[in-house]
């Protein structure tokens, strides 16, 4: 029986070793993304607390300064004093490359449709796009920092990541890669599996005194085991950003629908204007004070409300958000949606990205997370020269 795992395990490994060696390797790179771009750019993300912010109007015109034609979409202020204010914004090219992708762009994959286009940023997925963010110092309203959503390197390592700068063909040869690797690591921790208490010494530590055939074979093995159960976890909550039908099954199997609440609507009349960034941000902190941060978003219809998501500062995770939406001319609340009002299967999909990233344990989660990738990019290496000692080329059947 062992022979057909080990089949098993060599074939679908010569398969898919590569592209789960780049997935794996891109996904290690991209765990402290948020930290190394704060490492490399602190001048974007900090500044001396102060004694009174300006408002978010004056950041407005200040953006606009430094870019002519900026149109704000959102605006993400922090409850850390010391943290900058993030503009979302298109300027005058920006825009005319969404018109040009508005009017190319195939039916059915509209942002925020059930085929994913949100990523673990909790944005656009790298796709081309005009958007840009600023970073502006709330207490002198200057911009400090303007960027790309996603710099160019961490661009490349999540295209890389999702679907190899492929598009929709990269996508599906990353999903199969995962679901195989599935497999792999099933079969894998069957082999693994000692006989005796003898050989179950020898397969929980590794032998660094060992020659390095043997430290070859005890790093596949022995590493393999210990990173199995986090592997097989991160590659099965990754099915969901590759297949909507496993996507469709979490809702499935939950007996939810997918399908969000439509959200409320503003009430519209002619000549009414809508309300500063000010007045919502007012609002949406005096509805649901001390909160992590709030994303406010300009409604783009002259019928819907303004979207605010809001981070509670005791928030399970980091998708644990709540969403309030408020008339985009009077500023009245019209609805909200709390974390803990969704469907459960709802509930469950926000869990899949803290759980593939590891920062549902927190820090030391993600720690485990990018150890346990780049220990998952040696395996098919190490595997293959395991395979190699031990099968001659001219034995290959």
């Amino acid at each position: 029986m062992k022979t057909l795992f080990r089949n098993v395990h060599l074939y679908l490994s010569l398969g898919a070793g590569l592209v789960i060696a780049i997935v794996c390797f891109t996904g290690a790179t991209l765990v402290f993304e948020k930290e190394w771009q704060q490492l490399f750019y602190p001048e974007r993300y900090r500044v001396e607390a102060g004694t009174q912010r300006v408002s978010l109007q004056r950041m407005m015109a200040g953006l606009r300064e430094k870019v002519p034609g900026a149109e704000v979409s959102s605006v993400k202020v922090y409850g850390d004093p010391t943290r900058t204010v993030e503009l979302s914004f298109s300027d005058e090219k920006g825009n005319a490359s969404q018109r040009e992708a508005g009017r190319n762009r195939e039916p059915g994959k509209e942002k925020g449709t059930p085929n994913g286009n949100h990523g673990p940023s909790g944005g656009r997925e790298g796709r081309p796009g005009g958007n840009q963010q600023a970073f502006v110092n709330p207490y002198t309203g200057q911009t400090v920092g303007v960027s790309s959503q996603r710099s160019p390197f961490f661009s490349t390592m999540f295209s890389l990541h999702r679907w190899l700068l492929m598009g929709d063909a990269g996508k599906m040869i990353v999903g199969v890669s995962t679901l195989l690797f599935l497999f792999i690591l099933m079969t894998g921790i069957v082999l693994w599996w000692p006989q005796n208490k003898k050989i179950l010494k020898q397969r929980l530590a590794l032998r660094l005194n060992a020659g390095w055939k043997r430290l070859n074979h005890d790093w596949h093995v022995v590493l393999g085991f210990y990173s199995a159960l986090f592997l097989f976890t991160f590659a099965f909550t990754g099915l969901a950003w590759s297949f909507k039908w496993f996507n469709d099954g979490i809702y499935w199997v939950t007996g939810t629908e997918s399908k969000r609440p439509d959200p409320p609507l503003s009430v519209f009349r002619e000549g009414m204007v809508p309300i500063s960034f000010d007045q919502a941000f007012r609002v949406a902190e005096d509805r649901m004070p001390r909160a992590e941060y709030y994303t406010i978003n300009r409604p783009k219809e002259a019928e819907a409300s303004v979207s605010v998501t809001v981070m509670p500062g005791d928030a399970a995770h980091e998708r644990a958000t709540h969403q309030l939406f408020l008339d985009q001319y009077s500023g009245q609340p019209v609805g909200q949606l709390r974390y803990g009002e969704r469907n459960l299967g709802a509930r469950v999909r926000a869990l899949f990205y803290p759980v593939h990233v590891g920062s549902i344990a927190g820090l030391p989660g993600r720690i485990v997370a990018f150890g346990v990738c780049l220990a998952g990019m040696t395996f098919p290496v190490t595997g293959m020269i395991a395979v190699l000692l031990v099968l001659p080329v001219g034995n290959w059947r």
